[in-house]
């Protein structure tokens, strides 16, 4: 039980690492410092930074599935609400403890199988959410909007993040919930 407890704490620092400092950023002596835990014990829990990787993306992303799944029951299946709380300048502001996608896409999209493997796993498992919450004639055309919505929540935080320019990155960011809520109500 202490060795899962501590695995899990290793994780749970990384998957916030990683999103604030990218994959390479931080170091193994680093995460398990900040876990509380000796470096040497890193190898107990992982084989390498790699496994570790590709475990705390998979970490990070099941904790945006869950947000995703709060935020539904929390606006009763209303993706323009639940867009308007992902596409935030509080989620611009803390890559931390926000999307995995939005903070390590373009470096999940060079990683090696193992990280790309448990991303997909769990982006199918968000388009899935959505997708029931997309209005839509065919389940087809709501799987759709669902990823178009997703991609569009992601790329708008990337997007903001990345220019210096606090009022552009609120503008992009209002920009996006507004014609994400104009395409909820468009059916």
């Amino acid at each position: 039980q202490q060795a899962e407890a501590n695995r899990n704490r290793v994780l749970l620092v990384a998957a916030q690492r990683f999103r604030e400092r990218g994959l390479g950023g931080p170091g193994v002596a680093e995460l398990m410092r900040e876990a509380g835990l000796t470096h040497g014990g890193f190898y107990k829990q992982f084989s390498s930074k790699d496994e570790l990787a590709a475990e705390a993306c998979a970490a990070a992303i099941a904790d945006n599935l869950v947000c995703y799944e709060r935020l539904a029951r929390r606006h009763r299946g209303n993706f323009a609400a639940i867009a308007a709380a992902m596409v935030s300048e509080h989620h611009r502001n803390s890559p931390g403890d926000g999307c995995v996608l939005a903070s390590l896409g373009a470096e999940i999209s060079r990683s090696d199988n193992s990280v790309r493997s448990k991303v997909t796993d769990g982006i199918r498992k968000i388009v899935d959410l959505l997708s029931g919450l997309m209005p839509g004639r065919s389940k087809k055309l709501a799987r759709r909007k669902a990823i178009a919505a997703y991609t569009t929540v992601v790329g708008s935080l990337v997007v903001a993040r990345a220019v210096d320019d606090p009022a552009l990155a609120r503008e992009i960011l209002k920009a996006v919930r507004e014609e994400l809520a104009a395409r909820d109500s468009e059916g």
